[in-house]
């Protein structure tokens, strides 16, 4: 059989690996892109970040136009029925769409896009079984692996993909249950909670911890924890689940703190795992550890300098945008040579309703690092714009190096959150202080008029 040899080698086509495919094939190096799916775009295209977004967006205009809680029975009614095929079928265009556009900038730079599963033959050498069955060996001076990661489905929980679901069985319903009941805390589950509340849906969250995404502040944490209660979503916290069982049509989930629930659908949202299932990695001589990841180092090289991990192969963060940098950083490294730093500081985006956004250090993480800093906050009550759009608990948080006066951190809560953070992201990037930002105009009237406001805090405090 002959071995036909690349330059790359991507195995994935999601963030990750497109951005890798085409940053080396722009270096001039010849690259294939395999993907085993019949479709371009991994799962932050086809069922995760792009889909559940464009339903986000669709809830947040519902939740617009609603009464305080978001759940006036007037919206109910019409919503039920047609509402969620009709914005699925939205949905679904938006896909179709930018995968055309991915398609296109692949062909563009001329990468070669391979269907079918990988694995590895040997270190240098994938096996591609196509579509058809047929089976092509491809050898290359270098591979990435992109190749994601799954919801992780517990044997004890009953995953029907109608009435027990998980991250990607969910963005397939048909029709809006009446009560939906979020096993877990984190991203993924406060998303869809702040999804299907403001659209009628009667939503109940279960996790172990004390908080809501337990890594933020918990001045954060708290104000989301309010807002989503005025959805009327029900949290339970501090408790875990014992046994979800479906009976007919009811889903029925006991907890050790004794109450039972009885519900329409049940989301299960504990984790992810990553999808080396596949590849037969030991025939690379790779070895995963107990919890099935594979140890890199900061340039996201194995113990073998010719394979990369990146993406949700790679674990936390597990964010579209840092694995879109960290594809264009390996691939440089893997060419080039440069040596590209992985130490950017990156933003973190939650699509919760409202928005969540931070950058740099938490207040948890100074005070366990016995720094000294001060911390400014600004409502977006105390903004004309946050007045005008009727963003009463929006807040932005600065936290300031007391000595430096430098910024080391920047949380925001509320509506486009996740837009206004990249002020604060090149204001650290640059190592300003809070007083240059304080000395600064914004435009009026902005939310982003809340970084002058908590510099200004800071500055009283310094």
């Amino acid at each position: 059989m002959s071995v036909k040899h690349y330059d790359l080698l991507v195995v994935g086509s999601g963030p990750g690996g497109q951005k890798a495919a085409i940053t080396a094939a722009k270096l001039g190096k010849s690259v294939g892109l395999i993907e085993r799916k019949p479709y371009l775009g991994g799962v932050s295209l086809q069922t995760g970040t792009i889909p559940s977004k464009a339903l986000r967006e669709v809830a947040f205009l519902a939740s617009r136009f609603s009464t305080r809680g978001m759940r006036e029975d007037n919206t109910r009614g019409t919503m039920k029925h047609d509402f969620l095929a009709d914005a699925i079928e939205k949905k679904d265009r938006i896909v179709k769409q930018k995968e055309s556009l991915l398609l296109k900038q692949l062909m563009k730079h001329g990468v070669a896009i391979i269907p079918g599963e990988a694995s590895f033959h040997d270190t240098h050498t994938l096996s591609i079984k196509g579509p058809t069955g047929q089976t092509d060996l491809l050898h290359a001076d270098k591979i990435i692996l992109a190749t994601g990661s799954r919801p992780r489905r517990p044997q004890e929980i009953p995953f029907d993909k109608e009435r027990v679901l998980d991250s990607t069985s969910i963005m397939q319903l048909k029709q809006l249950p009446d009560s939906l009941l979020i096993i877990g805390g984190g991203v993924i589950a406060c998303e869809f909670a702040t999804i299907f509340a403001p659209l009628g849906v009667d939503v109940t969250m279960v996790d172990s911890h004390q908080q809501l995404l337990a890594y933020l502040d918990k001045d954060i944490a708290d104000n989301l924890s309010v807002h989503m209660q005025d959805m009327g979503i029900k949290l339970n916290m501090s408790t875990r689940v014992t046994k979800v069982e479906r009976q007919q049509d009811q889903v029925y989930v006991e907890t050790d703190s004794g109450k039972t629930f009885k519900v329409t659908c049940v989301l299960y949202a504990l984790g992810r795992q990553p999808n080396y299932d596949n590849l037969h990695i030991d025939r690379a001589g790779l070895l995963n550890d107990d919890n099935g990841w594979i140890s890199i180092n900061a340039e996201h090289q194995t113990h073998l300098e010719h394979i990369y991990i990146i993406g949700d192969l790679a674990g936390s963060p597990a964010l579209a945008s840092t694995a879109m940098q960290q594809g264009l950083m390996v691939a440089q490294h893997a060419f080039s040579r440069e040596q590209q730093t992985s130490s950017v500081i990156l933003p973190m985006a939650i699509y919760t309703i409202p928005e969540l956004s931070y950058i740099g250090e938490t207040e948890r993480q100074l005070q366990q690092n016995q720094v000294d800093y001060v911390s400014g906050k600004a409502s977006y009550a105390e903004t004309a714009r946050g007045q005008i759009i009727g963003d009463h608990h929006g807040m932005l948080k600065l936290l300031v190096d007391r000595a430096s006066r430098k910024i080391l951190g920047v949380h925001i809560i509320g509506e486009s959150a996740s837009e206004l953070i990249h002020v604060g992201q090149i204001a650290i990037a640059c190592q300003l202080t809070v007083d240059k930002l304080a000395e600064n105009v914004f435009n009026y009237p902005t939310l982003a008029e809340c970084y002058k406001s908590a510099a200004l805090s800071c500055l009283e405090q310094l």
